[in-house]
């Protein structure tokens, strides 16, 4: 039986978390999960529900999340169930809860220069969520983020400073794991749209982490 996947998308529709989810959903389909999709979080309120997943995938930017789902999500998540995401549809979600964000290991404060030419520097090629991949190219929004040091970061990329001079050769990070409670937690800054996951090394980054992720 495959894994059991929950993907739920919503908020800011700049983030195309629909069309995300539509391009993800069918790659974990083929590496034999069983997806869900929905597009309310009222389904992290349901208990009996969510101990049934091995995963949760929220795509979900700038909203607002209540506290019985934020509690339901947390403790999901803290007993064993994994969290997978990307972009802001993880680490952009909920600007004001702090307790979500313990959980991600990160929080998205700013994108300089909008959309940009930069390079993603696999750090862990030893891990197998990047091992095989090389250091690759993105067009598209790259995230200066807040970040948990406690992450383990499988790759980064390096700011230029054109933007913002202070930060001239500022490492960030680009994809971790960590863990909470007993859950798995993965992160991937890249898939600003869904025209991101287009780049094979970002859709197989993806697909790696969410399968490492799930329980």
């Amino acid at each position: 039986m495959g894994k059991k996947v929950l993907m739920v998308w919503g908020g800011w529709d700049g983030h195309e978390p629909k069309q995300c989810v539509e391009k993800v959903a069918p790659v974990l389909e083929a590496a034999g999960c069983d997806v869900e999709v929905c597009d309310s979080m009222d389904i992290y309120t349901d208990a009996q529900k969510m101990n049934t997943l091995d995963l949760v995938v929220p795509c979900w930017t700038m909203g607002e999340i209540t506290s019985e789902q934020e509690q339901g999500l947390l403790d999901a998540v803290s007993g064993g169930v994994g969290i997978a995401g990307w972009h802001g549809g993880l680490c952009d979600s909920f600007r004001n809860n702090t307790a979500y964000q313990f959980m991600t290991g990160g929080q998205w404060v700013e994108h300089p220069g909008g959309i940009v030419d930069y390079t993603v520097n696999i750090t862990r090629p030893d891990d197998p969520i990047v091992a095989g991949l090389g250091d690759f190219s993105m067009h598209s929004e790259c995230y200066y983020l807040h970040v948990d040091p406690s992450n383990e970061v499988l790759a980064t990329t390096t700011f230029s400073g054109e933007v913002y001079p202070w930060i001239a050769g500022c490492v960030m990070p680009a994809v971790w794991k960590r863990r909470y409670g007993s859950g798995r937690v993965f992160y991937s800054s890249l898939g600003h749209v869904a025209a991101d996951f287009d780049v094979p090394e970002v859709i197989e980054i993806t697909k790696r982490g969410c399968l490492w992720a799930a329980r």
